[in-house]
């Protein structure tokens, strides 16, 4: 682990959730993945995001998942997700997620319609109330809202942000962001755009595949953040295949699936999500497979 000194920076690992056969959250698997995690080389844990299916979950599961996750790991360690449909609700997590001792929060902005610039500021401002760190989640792909680098700027200058997830893939948005921004952390949101946005000045990365290799993907994150490039670009390489599965719409299946073949408890998804087709479950497994016999773990 690093010596953080933020809690939000680090590798923060979007962590899937155990289900079994029957759908029902297995909240021990949980624990132990977080601490499985932790020992592995990563610094925390992100539960109740979309990689964890927040959106299935009803509010008692949602409270539990972060409950297990801080008795488990620590709350500093942790980063719950507060993704709702208003921001009512959204600063309720907040407050649930401040009340459990949780580091942060990550919060998306409103995603039930196209918000414009006030929307997106008055909902920020809201769960800002609840007194926890926010890092703010862009993806406009998902949300149809784009927290553009001027309006992270506005954000953060009225202090209601610590640092964004930045998932839309441009990595030219990170020199404009620290330009706008400079005292706003940038945190690797895709994991398909780590090494770029890593040399661009990232402090974070919330992470899809250490679920599945931690050790490995723990290793390229330190050594592109130290811009240590003859060991990060041949690591980045290798696991490319898999860190590229971060920006499908199957993420969830891919990663569970890895997940399983490395000897970890990936398991099923609930619905509306289906089984990965047979053709994407060859490509992740052929993917996965190599990744494992190259010792990647």
């Amino acid at each position: 682990m690093d010596n953080r000194s933020k809690p939000w920076h680090g590798v923060m690992v979007a962590t899937a959730l155990p289900l079994r056969e029957d759908l029902s959250v297995d909240y021990d698997r949980y624990a132990e993945h977080c601490r499985w995690l932790i020992e592995n080389g990563c610094d925390g844990v992100v539960p109740n995001g979309s990689l964890g299916e927040y959106q299935t979950l009803t509010p008692g599961e949602r409270i539990k998942v972060i409950e297990t996750a801080v008795e488990a790991v620590g709350g500093a360690n942790v980063m719950a997700g507060a993704g709702a449909y208003g921001a009512a609700e959204s600063r309720r997590w907040a407050e649930q997620a401040a009340a459990a001792g949780c580091g942060s929060v990550l919060l998306l902005p409103p995603n039930t319609y196209r918000a414009d610039e006030r929307a997106v500021l008055q909902h920020y401002r809201e769960v800002a109330r609840a007194g926890v760190p926010i890092v703010a989640y862009n993806n406009p792909y998902d949300t149809k809202v784009d927290l553009t680098p001027a309006l992270l700027a506005r954000l953060h200058e009225e202090g209601l942000i610590v640092a964004v997830k930045e998932f839309t893939g441009d990595v030219r948005r990170a020199y404009e962001i620290a330009e706008l921004a400079p005292g706003l952390d940038l945190l690797i949101g895709s994991d398909d755009v780590l090494l770029e946005l890593a040399i661009a000045g990232a402090k974070g990365w919330i992470a899809g595949y250490p679920n599945a290799l931690p050790q490995s993907s723990a290793a390229l994150y330190r050594a592109a953040v130290a811009r240590d490039l003859d060991t990060a670009l041949p690591l980045y390489r290798s696991l490319h295949p898999l860190l590229r599965w971060d920006s499908k719409t199957e993420f969830v299946q891919a990663i569970k699936l890895s997940m399983d073949l490395a000897g970890r408890h990936g398991g099923p998804c609930r619905p509306p999500r289906q089984p990965l087709t047979g053709e994407q479950a060859a490509v992740v497994r052929a993917a996965t497979e190599k990744a494992l016999a190259e010792g990647l773990r």
